[in-house]
């Protein structure tokens, strides 16, 4: 079986559990710095993800909050602030505390290189947020692993638009159905399936639970095999390039019976 043309890797939530250990609590710091009377709780935080990008998702739960400002502009204003204050706390705490990668995405991440895989990065984190991770994980010279990184700053629009996927595309002059993408969430599945990519979810912890609809493949983590569905030839051992590809012909064959 033939492995996909290019595998292209989510971060937030797929690299890494930066939501709840990272982002969220980045946000509270940066509240209590500002003597702002906010915090999220791990729960509250989860709500708040169907909302895509930081400082969007700081913006709608403002407009819920007593003691936020009554005018529009005044709220993105704070907002801007609270969020470069956040961006700058997300790159001590993942420095300090050191956010690793989830387990079995190095693993892959060297598979695809052995094997002449191409990768991408496609988030719609901010650029600061994105080296700060990829630095601690894989050492100041990340970029170079990649053929094509596409950031936050780099689109007009997020996930689920799937801007951040057609740019990729794009940019490693791909052609979309010929590529795998790798997320946690629905907005992520529906950013990949909008741009003709097909996509697998490895679920994160804020997502373990979510309704997902069209992926080829939806598991617990690259990690393992077992709980995977559909399964895999074998449930010893770790999700691989041979495993992808047996899902990705297993979802052709479904969409385009006889």
């Amino acid at each position: 079986m033939k492995a996909p043309a290019a595998i292209l890797w989510d971060v937030d939530g797929t690299l890494a559990e930066t939501e709840r250990d990272g982002h969220r609590v980045a946000f509270n710091l940066a509240f209590e710095e500002l003597d702002l009377p906010w915090r999220w709780s791990i729960d509250r935080y989860g709500a708040l993800l169907h909302v895509a990008g930081g400082r969007e998702r700081l913006i709608a739960d403002l407009e819920t909050q007593p003691g936020a400002p009554d005018d529009p502009a005044e709220r993105e204003a704070l907002a801007a602030r609270v969020h470069r204050l956040k961006n700058a706390y997300y790159a001590k705490l993942v420095r300090d505390r050191g956010i690793s990668f989830r387990p079995g995405v190095e693993d892959l991440l060297g598979e695809c290189e052995s094997r002449g895989v191409p990768m991408g990065i496609t988030t719609t984190t901010s650029r600061s947020n994105l080296d700060a991770l990829m630095a601690v994980n894989l050492g100041p010279a990340w970029k170079e692993r990649f053929a094509a990184i596409v950031n936050g700053e780099n689109v007009t629009r997020k996930k689920p638009d799937p801007e951040v996927y057609e740019k990729a595309v794009s940019d490693m002059a791909i052609s979309p159905g010929a590529a795998l993408a790798i997320e946690d969430s629905p907005d992520g599945v529906a950013a990949a399936r909008g741009a003709g990519v097909p996509v697998m979810v490895a679920r994160s912890s804020y997502f373990s639970d979510a309704v997902i609809d069209g992926a080829i493949a939806v598991g617990p983590g690259l990690h393992s095999r077992a709980g995977w569905v559909p399964g895999a030839a074998d449930e010893d051992g770790r999700v691989t390039l041979d495993d992808i590809a047996l899902w990705l012909e297993q979802s052709r064959n479904v969409s385009s019976p006889g």
